[in-house]
C-alpha cells in the first residue's frame, strides 16, 4: 500500500529544508526529524540519503508506506 503524501512535497522540503527535517516531520516521522532539526540533517549526508530515496521512490512514512504519487 502507498502513502497518502506527496512525493513531489517530499523532494521539494527535503531539497529547500532538509537540513531541518521538515521533510521527516511531513512523512510523520518526528523521532528522525527532531535528529535531523539538531544535526542539521545528520552534518548534510542524511539529506542527500533521502532525497537520492525520494527521487527513487524509496522514502517511507512512519506507517512503512512509500512515497510514489507525485
Amino acid at each position: 500500500m502507498n502513502s497518502s503524501k506527496s512525493r513531489l512535497a517530499a523532494l521539494l522540503l527535503c531539497f529547500f529544508l532538509g537540513y531541518l527535517g521538515i521533510h521527516r516531520f511531513y512523512a510523520g516521522k518526528v523521532g528522525t526529524g527532531l535528529i535531523w532539526l539538531v544535526t542539521a540533517g545528520l552534518f548534510g549526508v542524511g539529506i542527500v540519503v533521502d532525497f537520492i530515496l525520494i527521487l527513487l521512490g524509496s522514502f517511507t512514512d512512519r506507517e512503512g508506506r512509500r512515497l510514489l504519487s507525485w
